[in-house]
């Protein structure tokens, strides 16, 4: 190989070399980019799973982001058909929020409100839903992915988490398996999608109404629920 042969080898190995650093580069940008982006948008990292839909962990989110499902409860996934009244399919953009509900029925199970949720679709007019019921027993149901919107709290909807909690009574009070689902449910969704503990809600902050009710009327109560989220979230947030 001549003198010239080999200057030009060289120039074009290095053009080769320069031209993949700047390809690794760019690619490398518009990856942390993304991932800012669905960071301040409040987003997992590991993207939304597509088997559930925003919720239920599938193999690649999980070797991607194993940190985001640790300390979930268990949890039944059970969607809502997509229909107008429960399940609009409307995007969520962003998660600021939970909001706490009780289901005002006393003595139905999880499954029965879920079930109610889906039947508004059979031209009841009236529009409700909520992203996750829990049962008396402390069953965890699942009714809209997390990427969608909820008909549950009113000017909020767009924004927020909705959690209905069923209870035995008039007086909407929820026992202890009940209570200490919606403490490991809320702290580990605060956890997940960076969500300040104190951006807990009722539907009574949002709207004025008698909801959950127990927790309207007794303000230490409520006091008390925030408490335990928030030493939950901070106990999830050492893992």
């Amino acid at each position: 190989m001549t003198k010239q042969e080999k200057e030009k080898h060289i120039t074009r190995t290095r053009n080769r070399l320069m031209t993949g650093f700047l390809i690794s580069s760019t690619i490398l940008m518009f990856i942390v980019g993304f991932q800012l982006k669905m960071h301040i948008e409040g987003v997992p990292d590991g993207g939304w799973s597509t088997e559930y839909m925003g919720f239920e962990p599938y193999a690649d989110t999980i070797e991607r982001n194993d940190d985001f499902w640790e300390g979930s409860p268990e949890i039944t996934p059970d969607l809502l058909d997509p229909n107008p009244y429960s399940r609009p399919q409307t995007e969520l953009k962003q998660i600021n929020g939970i909001v706490i509900h009780y289901t005002a029925n006393p003595g139905a199970t999880a499954k029965q409100n879920r079930d109610y949720f889906n039947n508004l679709q059979n031209g009841r007019g009236t529009k409700a839903s909520s992203h996750f019921i829990i049962g008396l027993d402390g069953e965890i149901i699942q009714c809209v992915p997390l990427r969608e919107v909820a008909y549950a709290s009113n000017d909020r909807n767009y924004d927020t988490i909705s959690i209905e909690v069923c209870h035995e009574d008039e007086t909407g009070k929820f026992n202890r398996a009940s209570y200490d689902s919606l403490v490991r449910l809320t702290g580990w969704l605060c956890k997940a999608f960076r969500i300040p503990p104190d951006n807990m809600l009722r539907h009574y902050d949002v709207t004025g109404k008698l909801c959950p009710k127990y927790y309207v009327e007794h303000s230490q109560a409520w006091d008390q629920l925030k408490a335990d989220i928030k030493f939950q979230y901070e106990v999830l947030s050492q893992i």
